[in-house]
């Protein structure tokens, strides 16, 4: 067994490090917040971001990269993805000469660089690189620290990275499948959770569940899409990644997005919203990267386009709504 460092101590962060503690690795985790820092060596509970779950007395945190990195055999870059450069050039000279799998937990699209994980770190590791992996799939951090079954993929272009990272995380409540498509799991993750922002508004407004199985059927189609169009295979959708994470981001009670959705379709701003959350929804600055690399791609994109004016230009959520449904007709297809 190794060691493994958990870099960002949220909700999603801390659920992988019980996973990977399960499986009798070495767990330090990496935070900055004192008071997250004290919960966890005092009462063994993350009660910011995972409240209510008892932690393993083994799993350590610390507030020292260097601490937390030394010696690792697997990284988990769990941060939000406003954070996601940062927090590579934070661990990057301590990296030199070493080789440990880093695996990406971070599902988004970097304002105006327009950029997935995979290549923000391609930018930042350019003169050292590393291996990139990626996990994702339908995994609320409740659920999994739980040890609720849960299945996930790990994509890497590198099969003996993606074997590694495998290894690393299987268990008997965690199985892990392996993906060679690295940016069509990816962009599963990150897009799914604006059409769970429009799943939320649904909700709020008080659309039944027609409009949220046409919402999410059509949602995956968009999904797709533009997936193709940035090379990614269009099978990759149809897995955990893509439709599995879309079904549960767009269902479930847990899942931060929705909320924010379903907020706002009962008549609050976005900002009223955001401002008392803790935790990050990911999908609103993914629709407004989204909204832009489709203008970009050229590249329809009808539901992220109405959230996006819904989010940001004031458009009222049924009026969103009527604007989708009066669409010209067409065949219902792939895209």
């Amino acid at each position: 067994m190794a060691k493994v460092s958990v870099i960002g101590s949220g909700g999603w962060g801390t659920a992988l490090g019980t996973v990977l503690d399960a499986n009798g690795h070495e767990v330090v985790m990496y935070a900055r917040e004192k008071e997250l820092i004290d919960a966890f060596q005092n009462q063994h509970e993350n009660t910011l971001f995972l409240p209510g779950i008892k932690l393993s007395e083994k799993i350590r945190i610390t507030n020292d990269i260097q601490e937390a990195i030394e010696g690792c055999g697997l990284i988990v870059v769990a941060v939000p993805t406003k954070w996601f450069r940062s927090a590579l050039k934070e661990m990057l000279p301590y990296l030199k000469g070493k080789n440990p799998a880093i695996v990406s937990v971070t599902k988004g699209i970097e304002i105006g660089t327009l950029l997935t994980p995979d290549q923000i770190m391609a930018e930042v590791f350019a003169d050292n690189p590393y291996d990139f992996i990626c996990l994702s799939g339908p995994s609320h951090a409740e659920e999994v620290a739980r040890g609720i079954p849960t299945a996930v993929t790990v994509a890497s272009d590198n099969p003996l990275a993606a074997k590694r990272a495998q290894d690393f995380f299987m268990g008997p409540n965690f199985r892990v499948y392996t993906h060679s498509d690295v940016i069509g799991v990816e962009l599963g993750g990150a897009l799914k959770n604006i059409i769970a922002l429009a799943a939320g508004i649904c909700d709020g407004v008080g659309f039944g569940d027609n409009t949220k199985a046409a919402l999410m059927t059509r949602g995956l189609s968009e999904m797709t899409r533009i997936g193709v169009a940035m090379g990614a295979d269009p099978l990759t959708f149809a897995g955990l990644s893509g439709m599995g994470d879309l079904i549960v981001t767009c269902m479930s009670r847990h899942s931060r997005n929705r909320y924010v959705g379903d907020q706002i379709g009962k008549g609050r701003t976005l900002k009223e919203v955001l401002d008392e959350m803790v935790m990050v929804a990911e999908g609103v600055t993914t629709t407004e990267s989204a909204h832009e690399l489709a203008i970009k791609l050229g590249i329809e994109m009808p539901i992220t386009n109405k959230v996006y004016n819904v989010l940001f230009k004031n458009v009222s959520p049924r009026k969103a709504v009527a604007d989708l449904m009066e669409r010209e007709a067409k065949a219902e297809t792939l895209g």
